[in-house]
């Protein structure tokens, strides 16, 4: 019988997948081995499909497009939100495809952020991702307070991860907002979004998620756990395309509150093209709506999104579970020794962390990570000694998982990525 770090074992498990038949519904870079869909998923056959249609229907349609094309143009932001609604556990007229992230944190905070008396400040993290921290100081400015007094960031004990019960310590009848990551990019850690939101509620704090890096990795159940608003892309596990429309969820008890920045796509559908000054709301979340929404940098949406849900979100989560198990457990046994020294930077813990695993060396891992990509393995750097590996359930294989591990182990033998410099490139 094979042990865990034979390749026949990770055949076994190949062979075993339930998911095996979508890999090949998806164009697979020739030559590589593809971990990095945490930074950008890989074209299906279907998003290729709907885009493609949306393409002849321009070509065919013109302007009559917005009505007229088979899914008319003008209805698919909330379309489309409602396909993706499922994933979340939201109801369908809570999330609309629009916009890109940090525009959408900017429509939903400034919104969510109302600073009365003593409360005035905001709670985040200090790992969250720059944008939006970038997008919360300029918040807090618009409001008219001082971002480096009223902007909390809730410390790392390790540098890697965040403990709850450090964010719960801060919210204080000082605190008018809570936005926290639903998982930090750097380590893959998934917070507990669930008792974060009931223990804000019991402080009368609203709070909001950035799910960029779980949302089509992990389910989540927003009205279940009452969330107030979340916001995440669609280019990484959703398979979107690249720069692909984002999206957002508000709960429908707070369809009633007026956007603090409003577009006339926000308003109500059938009012639209009455061209009034005034703004009438779409009684839904496609209030928060700002532009018209770029039909090419959404139409690849409709089929990627449909293989997800006939994957399933909760046999995807399974088997990203199983790969980056299966990572853990072979990094443990062939790279955290000398002389390869690397650490497992992410929660062991497979409900603790969302679809990637991050390794840690406290020398050399950018040109590790060079070396890697000379060997066709994509994965990402990210300063000032993380590589991730974000092997997908969709698409990549435990055969994929053992085959990156063995690179790893002969690029430290043979000393190969002493063969590259140490200059990071502008995207690492």
């Amino acid at each position: 019988m094979a042990t865990n770090l034979e390749r026949a074992r990770a055949e076994a498990l190949d062979r075993a997948d339930p998911l095996a038949g979508m890999r090949e519904r998806f164009f697979l870079p020739e030559g590589a081995l593809y971990l990095n869909g945490n930074s950008l998923g890989l074209l299906s056959r279907g998003a290729e499909e709907s885009l493609a249609r949306s393409l002849a229907e321009w070509r065919e349609l013109g302007v009559r497009g917005w009505l007229e094309a088979e899914e008319p143009w003008f209805y698919l932001a909330e379309r489309t939100g409602a396909m993706a609604a499922p994933l979340v556990g939201a109801e369908p007229d809570e999330v609309v495809l629009t916009g890109t992230t940090t525009v959408n944190i900017h429509a939903l905070v400034s919104t969510f952020f109302q600073p009365s008396g003593r409360r005035g400040k905001i709670l985040a993290d200090e790992l969250d991702f720059p944008s939006d921290i970038y997008a919360l100081r300029d918040q807090l400015r618009l409001a008219g307070r001082d971002p480096d007094a009223d902007l909390v960031l809730t410390p790392s004990r390790d540098g890697r991860t965040l403990d709850e019960d450090d964010i719960i310590e801060r919210m204080t009848d000082e605190v008018a907002l809570c936005f926290l990551p639903s998982a930090l990019y750097r380590s893959g850690q998934l917070l507990d979004m669930e008792r974060l939101t009931r223990e804000a509620h019991r402080r009368g704090i609203p709070i909001g998620f950035d799910c960029a890096h779980s949302v089509g990795a992990v389910p989540h159940r927003f009205d279940d756990w009452g969330v107030d608003f979340a916001v995440w892309c669609s280019y990484k596990y959703l398979n979107g395309g690249p720069g692909a429309s984002a999206f957002l969820y508000v709960n429908r008890r707070h369809f009633q509150r007026a956007p603090r920045i409003t577009g006339w796509f926000g308003c109500t559908k059938e009012r639209q093209f009455d061209m009034s000054l005034e703004f009438e709301p779409h009684p839904a979340a496609g209030q928060w709506q700002i532009s018209s929404p770029g039909i090419l940098g959404s139409a690849s949406l409709e089929g990627a999104l449909a293989l997800t849900l006939e994957a399933g979100i909760d046999r995807i989560r399974a088997k990203s579970s199983a790969l980056t198990s299966y990572l853990v457990e072979l990094a443990d046994a062939r790279l955290t020794h000398a002389p390869y020294a690397f650490r497992v930077a992410s929660p062991r813990a497979p409900e603790r962390r969302t679809g990637h695993i991050a390794l840690e060396r406290d020398r050399d891992a950018q040109r590790i990570s060079a070396a890697l990509r000379g060997r066709g393995v994509v994965s990402d750097f990210r300063p000032p000694d993380v590589i991730r590996f974000a092997p997908v359930a969709l698409y990549n294989t435990f055969t994929e998982v053992w085959q990156t591990v063995q690179h790893l182990v002969e690029i430290i033998d043979g000393r190969e990525f002493e063969r590259y410099g140490a200059e990071r490139a502008v995207v690492p």
